[in-house]
């Protein structure tokens, strides 16, 4: 659904003229993988479940940001899928006047076909970060891979509109890069690139990274110049986005860290704890929880927390600042976040 009424976005307004209208909210810390690109190798400290959101919580506070303007809802986790109430979740939110879209491992998402569809959610996006067996138990942990794989054709079977994250790591799965595009020759997905991004206990390094350039120089070697189409991003879209000429499907790059899209930035995160991240890359939360059950507006915290929003990157405007430990370290590892994509690999691919 889309918004059709005119909306106050006043308190969704920073101070760099950007409207926020898109809610990511993580609805649990746990996963049923162990990626260590998005858990570090000792573990995170997870909230007491009493910490975290209830279902109806949820909805309140996805009530209040729809009221200010929010026209777009994805439910990521942790894995969103594996959390019991996920079913009546999904109906409350679909009652409101959002898209509703989903991320998720895909690992049991066979078992929500039916949960999905009955509540309009059609955008599914999934993490997938190599099509080779051994390279996925490698980052998971799990042997997982004929599942999660199994489970995308299923999806496209399905009719719904699959995107496939993958966050790519130099000398890991680069080598993968052109294998992943033609996954799109017959498949209508779209395989989205990912740069590798600095979170608490990824052990962050520029070296690890591969940039949007050098993505794109492994496709002008794999194909012609006259194959590669450049797509017309949508408004606010996060990835530059492409097909070759011929295939159904396309992909594109998020260059979060070589080619910040932060001027039109117009998302929040919600974390499964109630407390919201006004930047991906930011240290800094709000505690929007605590203030609901204390019988309070959140509004003017969730105003306080737009305002105070930084016009790049969480304030971490250069690749140098990027580089120093001490301002990504005080931000949480990706699994307790929620986002659009998952982290980088950390020291178990070594092993």
């Amino acid at each position: 659904m889309t918004n059709t009424s005119a909306k106050s976005t006043s308190i969704l307004h920073d101070n760099f003229g950007r409207d926020h209208a898109y809610l990511r909210i993580s609805l649990i810390e746990r996963c049923n993988l162990r990626c260590s690109y998005c858990m570090p190798a000792e573990g995170v400290k997870l909230s007491p479940k009493s910490h975290l959101m209830t279902g109806d919580e949820i909805y309140n506070i996805a009530k209040t940001f729809v009221k200010h303007g929010v026209t777009k809802i994805r439910l990521t986790g942790g894995e969103p899928l594996i959390r019991k109430d996920i079913p009546v979740i999904l109906e409350k939110l679909a009652s409101l006047d959002v898209t509703l879209s989903i991320t998720s491992n895909a690992v049991i998402i066979d078992k929500h076909i039916a949960v999905l569809k009955a509540n309009n959610v059609n955008k599914i996006n999934i993490s997938l970060d190599s099509l080779e067996r051994e390279k996925f138990k490698k980052i998971t942990l799990r042997d997982q891979f004929k599942k999660v794989y199994t489970n995308i054709l299923l999806l496209v079977k399905e009719n719904f509109e699959v995107k496939v994250n993958v966050v790519l790591m130099k000398d890991f799965n680069d080598n993968e890069i052109i294998n992943f595009i033609k996954l799109t020759k017959n498949l209508p997905i779209s395989i989205r690139f990912i740069e590798f991004m600095p979170f608490d206990g990824n052990k962050w390094d520029k070296n690890k990274m591969v940039s949007y350039k050098e993505i794109m120089d492994y496709v002008h070697d794999a194909f012609n110049n006259n194959e590669i189409i450049r797509l017309t991003d949508a408004k606010n879209d996060t990835t530059k986005n492409y097909k070759i000429e011929g295939y159904q499907g396309s992909f594109g790059i998020i260059s979060s860290v070589t080619n910040p899209f932060c001027d039109s930035c117009n998302r929040l995160r919600l974390t499964a704890n109630g407390k919201i991240k006004n930047c991906l890359f930011s240290a800094t939360e709000s505690d929007l929880l605590t203030t609901l059950r204390e019988g309070n507006s959140i509004e003017p915290v969730v105003e306080k927390a737009v305002k105070a929003k930084f016009k790049i990157r969480g304030g971490m405007d250069t690749l140098e600042k990027l580089q120093e430990p001490k301002l990504h370290n005080k931000n949480r590892s990706m699994i307790t976040i929620g986002g659009w994509f998952k982290t980088a690999i950390s020291e178990s691919i070594k092993k």
